[in-house]
């Protein structure tokens, strides 16, 4: 099992930061999930000899079909996989295996970078097992599926309010666990995320001279992503907003926030460049 998911790990790009793979951090973690789990699943590992036929549409016993699916699964044809898994289901609702199946499925579905069936089991899996053990490894990777889909800041950032959602949702219900020490992580990148995208609406709004606009979504960035990279910039836009409107006194106190908390930064030296020639009455820190 870990040597199947360790050659999985390669192939993803990271999403939001160079460096930073959600799949990798999901793998590791994955193969951390409970000792119980990892020793049933270990029954599906049998030898890598010729390829499983696809069987997902002929009625097999359970243990065969399982390990079909988990055949499949260790030579990367997940969407094959995702199927058999399905079927155990589907022929075997009432064995042992179905319940093992349904999250190897919502696995698969997300090795296949099917976000959307992998939700779906997930979700079906924690409908029907709320309390099992293995429920915090469900609601993670339905969180990872969101993240995994979080776009670019040009684009709609629906996809991103539902991955921070997600993310808190894990850090809520399982605050003592792994999964909530990966998504405290990506739930920074995900806010860094979001101020990005205020970030490039105001950028288009003070290009277009909409001078309020523009100040509202740099303000929205101070209040409510103030710990994230884009910070000294949205003051250094508020300084060149609040004169642009005629409140030099509103931008001599963006000015100074800057001069206390980014003091050799380029937003400081640019902001106080704009005081000193539009503002010479006022001192920037």
């Amino acid at each position: 099992m870990d040597h199947a998911l360790a050659q999985l790990a390669p192939q993803v790009a990271p999403r939001l930061v160079r460096g930073h793979s959600p799949r990798v951090s999901f793998l590791r973690i994955a193969a951390l999930t409970g000792c119980a789990l990892a020793a049933a699943f270990t029954a599906g590992c049998a030898g890598k000899g010729g390829k499983a036929k696809d069987t997902a549409y002929v009625a097999r016993d359970v243990d065969s079909l399982y390990l079909a699916a988990r055949t499949r699964l260790d030579q990367g044809d997940a969407k094959v996989a995702a199927a058999l898994f399905d079927e155990v289901e589907r022929q075997h609702p009432y064995s042992p295996w179905a319940r093992r199946a349904q999250l190897m499925s919502a696995f698969s579905y997300y090795s296949a970078r099917d976000y959307t069936k992998s939700i779906q089991a997930a979700q079906r899996f924690l409908s029907i097992h709320p309390g099992n053990k293995d429920a915090p490894y469900a609601y993670y990777l339905v969180a990872l599926c969101y993240y995994e889909q979080i776009q670019d800041v040009t684009r709609d950032q629906k996809i991103t309010l539902q991955a921070l959602g997600a993310m808190n949702d894990v850090m809520r219900r399982y605050p003592n666990t792994r999964y909530a020490v990966d998504a405290r992580l990506k739930i920074d990148l995900i806010n860094d995320h979001l101020a990005g995208k205020e970030m490039d609406i105001g950028r288009y709004y003070e290009r277009a001279g909409r001078w309020l606009a523009a100040d509202i979504r740099f303000r929205n960035v101070i209040d409510k992503y103030s710990n994230t990279n884009h910070t000294a910039e949205a003051l250094y836009r508020l300084v060149e907003t609040s004169l642009a409107i005629g409140i030099p006194e509103e931008a001599q106190k963006y000015a100074a926030v800057l001069g206390k908390n980014y003091p050799g930064s380029e937003w400081y030296e640019k902001a106080y460049g704009l005081m000193k020639k539009y503002a010479p009455g006022t001192q920037a820190s």
